[in-house]
């Protein structure tokens, strides 16, 4: 499991997440994704491209996990 540091930020977007952690190649490519039902915050599917993932959350996209710190 890959490991994302929020560096004392509140959250990150769900579609800036999958594009810093290079998950997806670009910001509308991670937007595609979440809107085609593709990736999970804590087991669930997300479709709300701006999700504030926070702390402890967890995200899955095509069988990798980020833990966010």
């Amino acid at each position: 499991m890959e490991e994302f540091n929020l560096e004392g930020r509140e959250f990150v977007e769900l579609c800036n997440l999958l594009k810093l952690t290079g998950l997806c190649s670009s910001g509308g490519t991670a937007k595609l994704m979440i809107a085609e039902g593709c990736v999970k915050v804590d087991g669930r599917v997300e479709l709300r491209k701006r999700c504030k993932i926070r702390a402890g959350q967890i995200v899955e996209f095509e069988g990798q996990r980020i833990k966010v710190n």
